[in-house]
């Protein structure tokens, strides 16, 4: 792990890339947890990465003991003062130290931004979660349509590159479902449950214009979301459900 970072910088928007895009709140953040949602278990919940505490927005109408650890400073200030019923940990998942285990531990695309992703992933197996609980790993997809259409734009060199302005976010991976799998169960985990979230053949600015015109209905989405359950290679987001291993 390298001192050097910057986690408020990397959070900022840069001229031509949002860390964040409204595609990601107003649709992923939906899908991501419906698909959740068969697997969740009563108890605590822990979210690794919080950001600005959007996603956990929604998680603290479903549970009433939420944590989160963040890096960013900035962004732990701006989530503390917005959802002040939620236990913040500013710190680095690699030294955080955590009072309790947790039923349900989620990690939203954040893990694509990790130095060592087996070491974190060994503290959740290891340390962090119950005997009979569940972790909720997603992480974009190298194999989305809309990044497999950039390759062969040339705006990208193969499916799982890290291009200069996700590095800039703090990318340091992209990955495919073998590999978030393969990570996983290097780390111990036992993963129950392989899926994609939400196919996807448009970029996300590409999204956030549509989404302003009438064009996309509730339907539509719906239909995206079911298509990516039969298509999970073809997802905006890929994701597995692990125990304890």
């Amino acid at each position: 792990m390298t001192d050097k970072r910057n986690y408020n910088e990397e959070l900022r928007d840069t001229a031509d890339h949002k860390y964040a895009y409204n595609f990601d709140f107003d649709v992923m953040h939906h899908y991501m947890l419906r698909a959740f949602e068969p697997f969740l278990q009563k108890g605590r919940l822990l979210e690794l990465g919080s950001f600005r505490g959007d996603f956990t927005e929604r998680l603290v109408s479903l549970f009433d003991d939420v944590s989160c650890v963040e890096a960013s400073d900035e962004a732990v200030a701006f989530a503390a003062e917005r959802l002040p019923q939620v236990t913040i940990y500013n710190s680095l998942f690699e030294s955080v130290r955590l009072p309790n285990r947790y039923e349900n531990i989620i990690m939203t695309h954040v893990l694509e931004h990790v130095d060592d992703p087996v070491t974190v992933l060994r503290r959740v197996n290891d340390e962090w979660l119950t005997d009979d609980g569940r972790f909720f790993l997603v992480c974009p997809n190298a194999n989305a349509p809309s990044r497999q259409i950039a390759v062969k734009m040339g705006l990208i060199s193969h499916n799982s590159a890290v291009t200069p302005a996700e590095h800039e976010h703090g990318h340091r991976c992209t990955y495919t479902l073998d590999t978030l799998e393969r990570d996983a169960r290097a780390a111990g985990l036992n993963v129950i449950k392989r899926e994609g979230v939400f196919f996807k053949a448009l970029a996300n600015f590409q999204w956030d214009r549509l989404l302003q015109t009438d064009i996309i209905s509730k339907e539509y989405l719906d239909g995206c979301y079911q298509l990516g359950q039969i298509y999970p290679d073809l997802c905006s987001s890929i994701m597995v459900v692990c125990q304890k291993g």
